[in-house]
Order: structure tokens, then C-alpha cells, then sequence
């Protein structure tokens, strides 16, 4: 989940620009909905133009669905690096919705468990009092990293959508990560041939979500 510095520069660059050319294509009408998260969502590894968040938004234009996608992924991103960015972004772009995949970095370098749940928390609790939804995907972290790391990470997500009371969006690699021809070789990125399978899964998430 991590890029070299100049990389993710170049990468920062163009998720810039993409985000710009959407805008300029949607009506004032469009709900937006924000994705705030790593290189899972940022697309590592994958064409900007084949990775999931692309062609979940071209299911929903396809579908009729007034909902425009605002990519603000970074690959490399913590919990702690969404929460100092999320005031300039909702400043930015005034989602109607968030959705937040943040926090695989921070496990995978063995971060606080209370730390992360903190970071989390206070993104989530920065949306609640702008009044905008926001949805928090469930990470879970391999099995080599010891049960109860694991299980204490898991349970942050869970912890949080209950107190806080917002949705719990499943794991998106629950069906991928297990099955070494979506994955790339070093075990923790999802390949090209898993994008449509990420964005119907990611469709079947979030469609009752936009259609309350």
C-alpha cells in the first residue's frame, strides 16, 4: 500500500487532474460522493481508467444513477493522513456523501490500536457534525500479524459504525484477497482483472446507500 516518494507525487498530480475533468462533466444536480482512502482505492498498479472507482462510476451513470465520484484516494495514506486532510477536502468539494477506506497502512505497520480507532473516530465524528453521511469500510489485515492485533483491529470498525451509528461497508477484498489470480504479486494489491469484480461489489454496497 505504499508508493516511493517521486511516485506518489506523479500520482498525486494526476488524481488532481482527474478529479478536475469530473467535475466539469456532472450537473449541479449530481450528489457527490467522496472515497477517502489508500492504494486499494487510489488504484495502484491499475490504468486510471480501469481501476474500480472508474468503472463503478460508469456503472452508475449506466444505470441511470445522479451520483458523481470523487476520488480522493492516496496510495500510501494512513488513518492520521485522512483525518489532516479531510477538512480542506469536504472545503474543496462539499460531498453529500463519504466514503472512507483508511487504516490498512496503519495495521500493516503496527500502529496503535487506539491510535488508528482515534484517527477514525474523529473523521468520522468531522462528518457527522457537517451533516453528511459518511460510510467506513471494514479492513481487515492478513493472518500472519498475530490474532489479537487482528481481531483488535477488525473490531475498530465495528466498534465505531455502532457508537457513532453510521454503515459498516463490508471488506472490499473479502471475495478477492484469497484468490491469487485478482491479486498482484505481492499479495496485498488487487490487479487489473479484479476492478469489475471490486466495482460490483462495490455497487451492491453502496446502491441501497445512495437510494435512501
Amino acid at each position: 500500500m505504499a508508493l516511493n516518494l517521486l511516485s506518489k507525487k506523479i500520482y498525486l498530480i494526476l488524481v488532481g487532474i482527474s478529479i478536475i475533468l469530473s467535475l466539469s462533466i456532472f450537473s449541479e444536480n449530481s450528489k457527490k460522493l467522496l472515497i477517502i482512502g489508500d492504494s486499494i482505492s487510489a488504484g495502484y498498479g491499475i490504468p486510471l481508467n480501469d481501476h474500480w472507482v472508474h468503472i463503478l462510476q460508469q456503472d452508475l451513470d449506466s444505470k441511470g444513477q445522479n451520483i458523481q465520484l470523487i476520488n480522493a484516494s492516496v496510495s500510501g495514506d494512513t488513518s492520521g493522513g485522512g483525518l489532516s486532510r479531510i477538512g480542506k477536502l469536504l472545503k474543496d468539494y462539499s460531498p453529500d456523501y463519504i466514503l472512507l477506506e483508511l487504516g490498512g497502512n496503519d495495521g500493516l505497520r503496527g500502529y496503535a490500536i487506539d491510535k488508528i480507532k482515534k484517527n477514525i473516530e474523529n473523521i468520522c465524528q468531522i462528518a457527522i457534525q457537517e451533516n453528511i453521511p459518511i460510510w467506513i469500510m471494514q479492513i481487515k489485515l492478513p493472518p500472519n500479524y498475530g490474532f489479537r492485533y487482528t481481531e483488535a483491529f477488525k473490531n475498530i470498525y465495528i466498534e465505531i459504525a455502532k457508537k457513532k451509528q453510521i454503515t459498516l461497508i463490508p471488506f472490499i477484498l473479502d471475495k478477492i484477497a484469497l484468490d491469487e489470480d485478482f491479486m498482484q504479486p505481492d499479495g496485498i494489491h488487487p490487479n487489473q482483472k479484479s476492478q469489475p469484480k471490486i466495482a460490483k461489489i462495490m455497487y451492491e454496497s453502496i446502491h441501497p446507500l445512495i437510494n435512501k
